[in-house]
């Protein structure tokens, strides 16, 4: 399956249980159409470069995710949808960030 990485910034007056949740209902759409979230990173509340949707700040959370492309179009629907996501970007990649370094300790082992 193809690998993307998807960041998402969620309102600033949400908490961060109802982040996890928005985050719960878009790997359960992934899930539905056949792909998996292999890793959920969150880097919590950060004050955003400029004002977006009259806020300051935003909870980002980054996901790691192998999916057929129908995932990721049902994925990016339902993020338009939710009001509570204020910006997603999702691209294409040919590793995790992290696979590169996991790969490198292996190989010096």
């Amino acid at each position: 399956m193809t690998k993307y990485e998807s960041m998402l910034i969620a309102r600033q007056d949400l908490g961060q249980s109802q982040v996890n949740d928005i985050v719960a209902t878009l790997s359960d759409a992934i899930k539905r159409e056949g792909g998996e979230v292999v890793s959920v990173d969150n880097w919590g509340l950060k004050t955003l470069a400029y004002r977006i949707r009259k806020n300051r700040k935003g909870y980002y959370v980054v996901l790691n995710i192998s999916a057929p492309a129908n995932a990721i179009f049902e994925y990016e629907r339902l993020a338009r949808l939710n009001e509570d996501i204020i910006r997603y970007m999702t691209i294409k990649v040919e590793e995790f960030a992290g696979s590169k370094e996991e790969a490198a300790a292996a190989e010096a082992n």
